[in-house]
C-alpha cells in the first residue's frame, strides 16, 4: 500500500539542508574530518547562571508537569520586564506575551492562526526558509518575494510592493545575510504594513549577538501593532532547550495561543525557569556579562575569517550582527558547497535561502578558533589560492 501526502505538503520546495546532512554524512563514513560552518547552532554552552537555574527548577516537583500552552505567568512576567530593560517598551505578560516552543514554531504558527487559503505573504529572498514554506506554503498561502540585494543593504524595497498582502515577515539582523536595520527603518516597515493592513511578523532572534557597540531594535520600540519573535537559542547558547517568545498586538497574541491551545503545550517549567534567569540578567539596554563574553568569542571568530576569506578573493565586509559570513561565490552555491565538503568544510550554499541567494554562500562561526584556520587553510587549497 502506498500513501499519498497531501497536496499543501507536495508543494514544499526540496529540503535542501536535509541533502546537505545526508552528503556530509556519508563523507564522515568515508572517513574524511568535517568542520560544519553549516549550521546556526552555537558551539559554546549555556553560561552558569542558565545551568543553575535549570537544576534548581528541576528540584521543584511541580516543574515537570505540563505548562499552559501560552506559557507559566512567571515566564511571561519575565519576558515583559525584559522587554521594559532592553527596549523600555512596557508589554502586558497577560494579553501580550507567549511562551513559544522555540521561535520556529510560533513564526509558522501564528500563519496558522491568521492565514487563509491563497492569501499573499510577503517573505525576504534570501530568507529563512520558514516564512515561506513552514508558514505561507504549509497554510495554503502564496508565498510573494521581497528581493533582498546587496546594492540596497539587503533590506526590501518597500515602494516596490505590488498587490494585497495579509503577512509580512522581516528578520533584522538578518540570517542569512547579517545586515542590520537602524529603527528608521522599523518606523517606515510599521507605517507600510498599517497603511496595507498587513500583519507585520518580526523575527528579531539575533537581537543580542551583535558587535562594535550596535544594539538591536524592537519592531515594538515603534508599533504595537505587529509580533515579534525572541528567542534564547542564540543569545543564551539554548538551541536544544526549544525556549522563545512572541510580544505585541493583543489579537495577535491571543490567535497565536488559541492556535497554540490545540496543538501543543508549553516548553517545560524547568526550562522557563532557566530562561528567566537569563532575561533577568539583564540590568539595562546594554547585554550583561554572560552575553558579552559570549559576543567577545564570536566577535575574534569574525575578525579571524574575514581576513581570511579576503584573503583569497572574496569580498564581503564585517557583520555587525549574528554569527554568519555571507560572500558571493565564482558559480553556483550548490557547486560551491560541494567542492567545499570534498575538502571536509560545510558551508550553506545561498540558494537555500531562496533564489536571490544564488551565487553566495553563507558560514557560521560555530566552531573553535584553531578549527576556523584549519577551514580556512582547506578552502585556500582547495580553491588553489
Amino acid at each position: 500500500m502506498r500513501f499519498e501526502t497531501a497536496k499543501r505538503l507536495q508543494r514544499l520546495p526540496v529540503y535542501l539542508f536535509a541533502q546537505i546532512e545526508k552528503k556530509t554524512e556519508q563523507k564522515r563514513r568515508e572517513g574524511l574530518d568535517i568542520i560544519n560552518l553549516g549550521i546556526g547552532d552555537p558551539d559554546l554552552a549555556p553560561p552558569k547562571l542558565i545551568r543553575d537555574a535549570l537544576a534548581r527548577a528541576q528540584e521543584e516537583p511541580l516543574a515537570h508537569r505540563y505548562s499552559s500552552s501560552a506559557g507559566e505567568r512567571f515566564a511571561r512576567e519575565g519576558v515583559a520586564r525584559w522587554y521594559k530593560t532592553r527596549f523600555g517598551v512596557e508589554v502586558d505578560p497577560d494579553t501580550q506575551v507567549c511562551i513559544l516552543i522555540g521561535s520556529k514554531e510560533g513564526i509558522a504558527n501564528i500563519a496558522r492562526a491568521f492565514l487563509d487559503p491563497g492569501e499573499r505573504v510577503l517573505t525576504p529572498d534570501p530568507g529563512y526558509p520558514v516564512y515561506a514554506s513552514g508558514a505561507a506554503i504549509l497554510c495554503e498561502g502564496e508565498p510573494s518575494v521581497m528581493p533582498l540585494i546587496p546594492e540596497k543593504g539587503f533590506v526590501p524595497d518597500l515602494g516596490a510592493i505590488k498587490g494585497r498582502a495579509k503577512m509580512m515577515y522581516l528578520n533584522y539582523p538578518n540570517n542569512p545575510t547579517g545586515a542590520t536595520v537602524e529603527r528608521g527603518f522599523l518606523k517606515e516597515a510599521a507605517a507600510f504594513a498599517e497603511s496595507n493592513g498587513i500583519i507585520l511578523c518580526y523575527d528579531n532572534a539575533y537581537s543580542e549577538m551583535a558587535f562594535d557597540d550596535y544594539l538591536a531594535p524592537s519592531i515594538l520600540q515603534v508599533t504595537q501593532d505587529a509580533v515579534e519573535f525572541c528567542s534564547m537559542s542564540k543569545t543564551f547558547n539554548m538551541t536544544g532547550y526549544r525556549i522563545a517568545f512572541a510580544a505585541g498586538h493583543p489579537d495577535l497574541i491571543a490567535g497565536l495561543r488559541k492556535l497554540k491551545a490545540q496543538v501543543d503545550s508549553g516548553p517545560p517549567i524547568f526550562v522557563q525557569r532557566a530562561a528567566v534567569a537569563g532575561l533577568e540578567s539583564y540590568s539595562s539596554p546594554s547585554p550583561p556579562k554572560e552575553v558579552r563574553e559570549n559576543i567577545k568569542i564570536y566577535e575574534r571568530r569574525r575578525d579571524l575569517m574575514v581576513p581570511a576569506l579576503r584573503g583569497m578573493g572574496f569580498d564581503l565586509e564585517k557583520p555587525r550582527a549574528t554569527f554568519y559570513l555571507w560572500f558571493r561565490v565564482d558559480g553556483g552555491s550548490i557547486e560551491f558547497a560541494d567542492r567545499m565538503l570534498d575538502s571536509g568544510v560545510v558551508v550553506t550554499p545561498g540558494i537555500g535561502f531562496g533564489a536571490h541567494g544564488e551565487g553566495w554562500v553563507r558560514i557560521a562561526l560555530t566552531q573553535s578558533e584553531d578549527r576556523l584556520k584549519e577551514a580556512a587553510e582547506r578552502m585556500r587549497r582547495a580553491l588553489g589560492r
